[in-house]
């Protein structure tokens, strides 16, 4: 280790940071040290990256840079240079990606329809969750919980995790009946009922909650118990 990078106090050197204040928090040249690792015993880390930066005042001429302009810094060898390399490409790539669109909701008979056949043979309770955008796409599907909703993993915490984490502005929850009879049970409407409140506080929109039967379904929404929920 460098004199330099003994001198820098440990709440002060990148990853450090990174773990305590998040990698929004980091400089170019801090976010660029930490891919670096290591510096020389000549130059440290944190100096390497300001080298690179200097040579591109912008991340956008980083863009640019070849493996053999890379290879000409002090320390960057084929390995560091590829590794920089991926991770413009990587970052370019995510910079166009759009967000998976899953087909969008219509109506819940066909939703219902849709699920009736994925969940026919389900000996247990599976909770579903659809997130949704202010389009009503689907931009995530995902299976939370198995078991019975009056169990205390059936949490809305964990539900509304997953809103946030895609950005959903709206979702819908199914769960099947094994026993074939979609009626609701007063764990159900409970249940219900703390989504549409946290919905309400999170500014995230519930939709419907669909209890999927043997060959039907029951929309809490469209059978009035919303109102009881």
């Amino acid at each position: 280790m460098s004199r330099l990078s003994e001198s820098i106090p440990a709440t002060s050197r990148p990853r450090e940071r990174l773990l305590t204040q998040g990698a929004q928090a980091l400089s170019d040249q801090e976010l660029l040290a930490i891919l670096l690792r290591t510096g020389t015993g000549q130059i440290h880390v944190m100096d390497l990256a300001a080298l690179i930066l200097h040579r591109y005042p912008s991340l956008y001429e980083l863009k640019f840079a070849t493996k053999e302009e890379l290879l000409t810094f002090p320390g960057v060898g084929e390995v560091k240079a590829l590794e920089i390399l991926t991770v413009i490409e990587l970052g370019s790539r995510i910079q166009k990606a759009f967000q998976p669109k899953l087909g969008a909701i219509r109506s819940s008979v066909e939703l219902a329809g849709q699920l009736m056949e994925e969940l026919k043979d389900y000996q247990q309770e599976h909770l579903l969750c659809l997130y949704l955008n202010t389009k009503n796409e689907i931009i995530k599907k995902e299976t939370l919980f198995i078991g019975s909703l009056n169990q205390s993993i059936a949490h809305p915490r964990e539900i509304f995790k997953g809103a946030l984490r895609v950005s959903a502005a709206r979702m819908i929850v199914v769960h099947n009946h094994p026993s074939g009879n979609p009626a609701p049970s007063g764990n159900d409407l409970a249940f219900t009922r703390r989504l549409i409140e946290c919905g309400e506080l999170m500014g995230i929109e519930l939709l419907d909650h669909l209890i999927i039967g043997h060959g039907r379904y029951l929309s809490l929404r469209e059978e009035g118990f919303w109102d009881q929920a």
